[in-house]
């Protein structure tokens, strides 16, 4: 057996079909990650006309030619129905009389490698924005096994990628029991607002007892993470400490994609953070439990709740008053702690499912090693 050395345009060739018919609506606009991954569209399409948009129908890929850093978007459609894509990205597909030479699936192991990302990324051209062009990618060359070993490290690839699948696909059942216990708690507990059982925690770091080690940011995810700010020379007193089972929220929300970024700590070390930010505390861990109410937070009810209630002309805000307003529904502590150690597992599960993703991923530079080597033996 011997590897044979092709130019992807031999391979290759573009689709330029569009929903000029409008044959397929909003739902079934999709777009695409850096992590190679196709996802509903994250744009606001409402009054968007659909019918300049690409199909890309069933095993066939797509790519965003705007670069961002060191990364493509990239997909391919690997299920069973067409999707739209906007106008101004790129689709392809493997031609008809090439795939005798070149799985599909194969393809989709080459491209989804940091390699081929760092290469594309070297042949972008621009100034403000650097593109990867359509010629580029055609121009780019690799090596081919005969069929029957790419079809060997295919099997591999598809093999763990439905063990995380039907992983993911349980995961989403837990947050679905998540949810529906909530709306059931809406229905039969009364909701009260939360201002009475919370208060303002405003511990400052006067005595610099913490340092930048403690320093926090809040993502819109919900989380504490390190912070991005330069820190050089920042004065660290004015800086709120965030206790364990204490909250902290950034009031501004106008410029968080419709989220409000908003952290319980619940490590048991105590943060600092920007004296922009809000922290608070609940006054009585018996009444309400700090995690059923992070859970609550979390929900994408809560983001759409706070940014109708946020005032403001250049910025707009969410202030504490505003928090303290906010109603939910208070069981029983046990119920409280019940729900939201189910939350904890499914938040845990969800980790690991990135964390399995992140494998699958990493597997793909090795998978392509692999069957290059028995091609040349």
């Amino acid at each position: 057996m011997a590897l044979t050395k092709y130019k992807l345009g031999e391979l290759l060739e573009l689709t330029t079909e569009t929903n000029e018919k409008l044959e397929y609506g909003p739902d079934s606009v999709r777009g695409m990650t850096i992590t190679k991954e196709i996802i509903p569209t994250k744009a606001d399409i409402k009054n968007t006309d659909l019918s300049k948009f690409l199909v890309v129908h069933p095993h066939e890929f797509v790519f965003n030619p705007r670069t961002h850093g060191k990364k493509i978007g990239f997909g391919y459609n690997r299920t069973d129905t067409a999707f739209l894509i906007s106008w101004n990205n790129i689709a392809f597909r493997v031609k008809p009389q090439m795939k005798s030479v070149v799985m599909d699936e194969y393809l989709f192991l080459h491209f989804n490698r940091d390699e081929w990302d760092r290469k594309a990324c070297f042949q972008s051209w621009g100034s403000s924005t650097e593109v990867f062009s359509w010629d580029a990618l055609c121009e780019m060359g690799l090596y081919l096994p005969p069929l029957a070993i790419q079809q060997k490290y295919v099997d591999v690839y598809q093999a763990m990628l439905a063990n995380q699948q039907s992983y993911e696909q349980g995961l989403e059942d837990l947050k679905l029991v998540c949810d529906a216990y909530i709306e059931e708690l809406r229905r039969k507990v009364p909701c009260q607002k939360i201002g009475p059982f919370i208060s303002l925690s405003e511990q400052k770091n006067d005595d610099e007892v913490y340092g930048l080690h403690s320093v926090r940011g809040i993502s819109i995810e919900k989380k504490f993470i390190s912070t991005k700010a330069k820190m050089e020379g920042v004065n660290l007193k004015p800086y709120y400490i965030v206790g364990p089972d204490e909250f902290a929220f950034v009031p501004v929300t106008s410029r968080n994609g419709g989220k409000i970024s908003i952290a319980l700590n619940q490590s048991k070390e105590p943060y600092i953070c920007s004296s922009s930010y809000v922290v608070f505390k609940i006054n009585d861990k018996t009444k309400i439990w700090p995690a059923y109410l992070q859970m609550y937070f979390e929900r994408s009810e809560f983001n759409r709740y706070a940014r109708f209630h946020s005032w403001g002309s250049a910025r707009e805000t969410f202030d504490f008053d505003e928090m303290c307003d906010v109603e939910i529904p208070i069981p029983n502590i046990k119920i409280q702690k019940a729900i939201s150690d189910i939350y904890a597992v499914y938040i845990e599960r969800k980790h690991i499912n990135e964390r399995l993703k992140e494998r699958i991923k990493n597997i793909c530079p090795i998978l392509i090693k692999g069957s290059l080597d028995e091609g040349r033996v």
